[in-house]
């Protein structure tokens, strides 16, 4: 979650600097740098991509076992759509 924030922070910082100036952007950039590089940022990117890689099987098998039921969910509201457009709903 904290990357998520991080990644957001970073665009955000994107926007401002290029709006700044290249000066500015130039620093957030440095800035942006320099707390990716930080040993507890990596060590937190490391946690997280340990949990996905963790999880990752055991969510593909959930995807694979439910992707039927939801691909009949969406056949069936298609077909209510087609009905619906075609006029004989």
């Amino acid at each position: 979650m904290r990357i998520l924030t991080f990644l957001a922070g970073a665009a955000l910082g994107y926007v401002l600097g290029a709006r700044a100036g290249r000066e500015k952007y130039e620093a957030i950039r440095d800035k942006a740098s320099e707390l990716w590089d930080d040993p507890r940022t990596q060590e937190q990117v490391s946690r997280v991509t340990s949990a996905v890689e963790e999880k990752a099987p055991q969510v593909a098998s959930y995807v694979k076992e439910k992707s039927p039921q939801v691909a009949e969910k969406v056949r069936e509201a298609a077909s209510k759509v087609s009905k619906h457009d075609n006029g004989t709903a």
